[in-house]
């Protein structure tokens, strides 16, 4: 299973001083030394932490796969086309939301996401969507040709008991369906080091992504050990 790190909250710190340190691009670089295999950013519309700077940077320098978290606007899509990385996830965005909620609505705004999701893919961008452990979704993105979902494990994460034995379940679900209509499976949104075990069991998901508890662990150990310790976590049951 491949490990994408989420380097927003790197330029959330630096934001929270209007100062240039830490900078995402270094993140990034030190991420890839440590075994990750893909660098994650959301350009938000309020570039409340990564900006277009940032965004231009780490498409010079990221050598594994650059993905872009962003919304289904004309602007962003005008973004993508211009720096062209690798893989451009379509989020939903809400104003003053503290972090992602929820995943696209896919039907709701189908038209848009089909326009963007080719003319991404006619510029070679791979196309995923964020969506929540539901079929309907699955099939949704399916149709609009999206090469990848990314699972919200969000609920997941926030759940106990029985209740996160049952979106785990929702999630390992949606993931064999995805996988048999040939739409690659990828998941992310609250995993921590604590709780990422079962989701690295499911076996149609080949890629995580994950942000905020790796950078909450740096701030204590350093970022290398921490991109280290959670691409150790995701390593085959053998091999950890």
């Amino acid at each position: 299973m491949r490990l994408a790190v989420n380097i927003d909250h790197i330029a959330t710190i630096r934001e929270a001083r209007r100062a240039r340190e830490p900078q995402p691009v270094a993140a990034a670089l030190m991420a890839e030394m440590a075994g990750a295999q893909g660098i994650t950013i959301h350009l938000r519309s309020d570039r409340r932490h990564i900006n277009e700077r940032d965004l231009e940077l780490l498409r010079e320098v990221v050598t594994t796969k650059l993905n872009v978290e962003m919304a289904v606007t004309a602007e962003m899509l005008q973004i993508a086309l211009r720096t062209r990385p690798d893989q451009v996830t379509l989020v939903p965005e809400r104003p003053n939301e503290v972090t992602t909620q929820g995943g696209l609505d896919v039907g709701a705004q189908s038209q848009a996401i089909k326009d963007i999701a080719r003319q991404l893919a006619e510029a070679a961008i791979r196309v995923s969507l964020f969506i929540d452990a539901d079929p309907e979704q699955v099939r949704r993105a399916r149709q609009a040709g999206a090469h990848a979902i990314e699972i919200n494990t969000g609920p997941y994460a926030d759940a106990q008991g029985d209740a996160r034995l049952a979106a785990l379940t929702r999630i390992a679900d949606v993931g064999r369906l995805a996988a048999r209509g040939d739409v690659e499976v990828l998941a992310g949104h609250g995993l921590s080091y604590l709780n990422v075990g079962p989701i690295v069991a499911i076996p149609e998901i080949v890629e995580l992504n994950i942000g905020h508890a790796i950078v909450a662990r740096a701030a204590l150990v350093g970022f290398d050990r921490a991109v280290r310790d959670m691409v150790a976590l995701l390593a085959p049951a053998g091999l950890r």
